[in-house]
């Protein structure tokens, strides 16, 4: 391939049928293959949903579930099985667009709208660049706080070398690499899950919580509302959830150098891989919310009791030591120090393939540098930034709730981009949006829009 960006090597503005791969024989079934146990294939198919579903469980949106569960006890535990449909629905819609047209959302976006429009969404990618930048520098910073808390030195030198040690094998490692060592980082997570057992927790309550029946009316509830919207439903998912099925694409051995979608394939494999991958992205977001449902039950059963002021993941690990015991704190600190490790190149990484998608550019972590110049570049950008940032800054806090804005505001805008973008008969074929996918789609852009609006206010005069 040659080492100068071009829009050719991905364009799709037209089917590819004379290169369509002769997979009628089975292709993504492998009948050919010896028989696995059903476990061992459930485990093979996951992937980027699972990815995806892990790296929304940050430090900073565990923070946030930690601060629910000290603040309001198990008061916003109904926010969990609120929130599994419409991440579920979401994530199905960004995934389905790229099986459906072997396109980033980038460069699909590129595809549906005009040039006024698009300048648009540009100005929204960078503003959302902007706030992953921040949002990496405050993972960081939560990194570098666990490992202090593990005696292992101070935490800006581990921000540090986490920042470049994390930068030098995205820029290094191929795709293949990089998605194992993602797939084994969402291990960490079970951290939380071990949490919730060491902890006394009053089931009752728990249920009562999950019901809905402990809601509040006040300013200070309905914000942590909106921040557990925000941190659930981010922008930077839509965007990684396209970009990391692509790269799984491309690295299918079809006989191609290029990805292959759904339309290009036989009907059988066509629907056994979208089975396989809506399997995958439903996996990966009841794992999400399974841990967002830990952490909330074991941060009330234990700070939640005591009224603990809960502001950073490495606040409630310390808290928990003297009610729970040393292993609580550690438990707590491994697993945002590994999601740590885990959301900061995927913030780096979606924004910047949905802005060089946007602008035609290749991207990828199967390609080289010289082969994908703006990509890793804005990749750089982000990642290096973020590693100055959290080696200057001082207020993790700050960091996350201007980022936070940001990404209140954007979210609505990009739910309504993927929205018409997977409607479009002319991009998505027989995938388009069916009435489910639609009308929960169109519901969960509803409620950010009136979210994003009360986040703004609440920050702007202080009411939350």
């Amino acid at each position: 391939m040659s080492s100068v960006e071009s829009i050719e090597p991905e364009s799709r503005d037209t089917p590819a049928s004379n290169s369509k791969p002769d997979d009628s024989s089975g292709g993504d079934q492998a009948t050919s293959r010896p028989k696995r146990s059903p476990i061992l294939r459930f485990f093979g198919l996951l992937g980027p949903g699972l990815v995806t579903g892990s790296a929304d469980d940050d430090p900073s949106g565990i923070a946030t579930y930690a601060q629910a569960g000290a603040t309001f006890s198990n008061g916003m535990l109904w926010t969990a099985p609120v929130t599994l449909p419409m991440m579920m629905a979401v994530q199905e819609i960004c995934d389905r667009t790229a099986l459906a047209t072997g396109d980033s959302l980038g460069r699909l976006a590129r595809r549906k709208f005009s040039r006024k429009p698009r300048l648009m969404i540009g100005i929204l990618i960078v503003a959302l660049l902007a706030a992953n930048t921040l949002n990496a520098a405050a993972d960081l910073m939560a990194i570098g706080q666990g490992m202090e808390l593990f005696g292992a030195g101070p935490a800006q030198m581990w921000s540090a070398i986490a920042g470049i040690g994390i930068a030098v094998v995205l820029m290094a490692g191929g795709f293949e690499i990089i998605s194992k060592i993602f797939k084994w980082l969402c291990l960490a997570l079970l951290a939380y899950v071990a949490v919730l057992f060491v902890a006394k927790v009053d089931w009752g309550d728990v249920a009562a919580g999950l019901l809905g029946l402990q809601f509040r009316f006040s300013w200070d509830y309905l914000g942590l509302i909106v921040a557990v919207l925000g941190t659930t439903i981010s922008p930077y998912l839509f965007f990684w959830q396209s970009a990391d099925r692509i790269e799984e694409l491309r690295e299918e051995d079809h006989g191609s150098a290029e990805e292959v979608s759904l339309e290009e394939r036989a009907p059988a494999p066509a629907e056994h891989k979208l089975r396989n991958a809506r399997a995958d992205v439903f996996t990966g977001m009841f794992f999400s919310v399974l841990v967002m449902f830990a952490i909330m039950a074991a941060t009330a059963a234990t700070l939640g009791r005591n009224g603990t002021d809960v502001k950073t993941a490495a606040d409630a690990a310390k808290a928990l030591e003297p009610i729970v015991g040393p292993a609580a704190k550690f438990l707590f600190a491994a697993g945002f120090i590994g999601s740590g490790i885990l959301a900061v190149p995927v913030l780096a990484a979606s924004g910047s393939a949905g802005l060089a998608g946007l602008l035609g550019k290749n991207w990828g972590f199967d390609r080289r540098p010289s082969q994908a110049r703006t990509f890793y570049a804005l990749l750089g950008v982000g990642t290096i930034g973020g590693v100055i940032i959290s080696f200057l800054a001082t207020d993790p806090i700050g960091l996350l709730i201007l980022s936070a804005i940001i990404n209140g505001i954007a979210a609505a805008p990009f739910l309504i981009v993927t929205m018409l973008i997977s409607r479009d008969k002319d991009l998505m074929g027989k995938y388009r949006n069916g009435r489910l996918a639609a009308t929960l789609g169109w519901s969960t852009t509803a409620i950010m829009v009136v979210a994003g609006a009360i986040g703004i206010w609440t920050t702007v005069t202080g009411s939350a």
